[in-house]
């Protein structure tokens, strides 16, 4: 069973950085896109960015200019570095990963931004 284990959430005012990790329990490479998404109360959930295999990124209009997904493969990890947080960022983000047969996903961590 894999597992990814999302970190680096908390309150944070606007303005500020936060970098979030997803922690995957087994070679990243397996996979064949991760991604990260973002779920506020009483909202749709939204596709916020996408990490390729070969490090490929695309990101949601909202969020262009402000974040930055990455990948470590040595530590089988994905990251997404928030700069300029709004209080609209706020929401439970969460990773998501799939490979040739499965998709999987974190539990999420809570990202709020306000004063």
């Amino acid at each position: 069973q894999v597992q990814l284990v999302e970190s680096g959430g908390g309150l944070v005012q606007p303005g500020g950085s936060l970098r979030l990790s997803c922690a995957a329990s087994r070679n990243i490479f397996s996979f064949t896109t991760m991604r990260w998404y973002r779920q506020a109360p009483g909202k749709q959930r939204e596709l916020v960015a996408t990490v390729g295999s070969g490090g490929n990124t695309d990101y949601a209009d909202s969020v262009k200019g402000r974040f930055t997904a990455s990948r470590d493969n040595g530590k089988n990890t994905v990251y997404l570095q928030m700069n300029s947080l709004k209080p609209e960022d706020t929401a439970v983000y969460l990773c998501y990963a799939q490979d040739f047969r499965l998709s999987y996903w974190g539990q999420g961590t809570q990202v709020t931004v306000s004063s």
